[in-house]
């Protein structure tokens, strides 16, 4: 299953033949700003694995973004994270660098949220934020969410940002 199309945007399934426009946004020091690290190559094929496991065992994931034409935005998607000792349903986001501030997370992440009420069934969808990445925390603000609470995965501290979808 995948989100329809929007104005501008269509998803797709991730495959290993996107390693190279993955391991360059993933490994991009300013995309990843708010991650530990930037992910090496090793560890994009690894994401783009972990989203082929989500595929088979769920339906979804998180799926490549592109405008009609085909060209590369980044990802976005569904996937099951660990809140505070519960499983929650994540929307997530990433552009490429150069095409942020356009919106593109946004008019994608709504698609997801429309397929998690339609499609997946779940009442609620959070985004999990790092409390500096004011950019993130304003497209969750844009997708009508609201902070919930904030969780503690190891030493970093993670805003939950969410929305009810019933």
């Amino acid at each position: 299953m995948l989100p329809p199309p929007t104005t501008r945007l269509r998803f797709r399934e991730m495959t290993l033949a996107d390693l190279d426009v993955m391991s360059s946004m993933l490994g991009d020091p300013a995309v990843m700003t708010y991650y530990p690290a930037p992910k090496s190559r090793e560890e994009s094929r690894a994401w783009i694995e972990w989203n082929q496991a989500n595929y088979a065992r769920h339906g979804y994931g998180l799926w490549i973004v592109q405008t009609h034409d085909g060209g590369f935005v980044g990802d976005c998607g569904l996937t099951w994270q660990d809140v505070n000792g519960r499983s929650e349903l994540e929307v997530g986001y990433h552009v490429r660098l150069e095409l942020q501030g356009r919106r593109y997370a946004t008019e994608a992440a709504l698609a997801c949220l429309a397929l998690a009420r339609d499609v997946v069934g779940v009442g609620r969808v959070v985004a999990i934020i790092h409390p500096d990445n004011l950019a993130s925390r304003q497209v969750a603000e844009r997708l009508g969410m609201r902070h919930l609470e904030d969780d503690s995965a190891g030493s970093t501290v993670r805003t939950v940002m969410g929305v009810d979808l019933g």
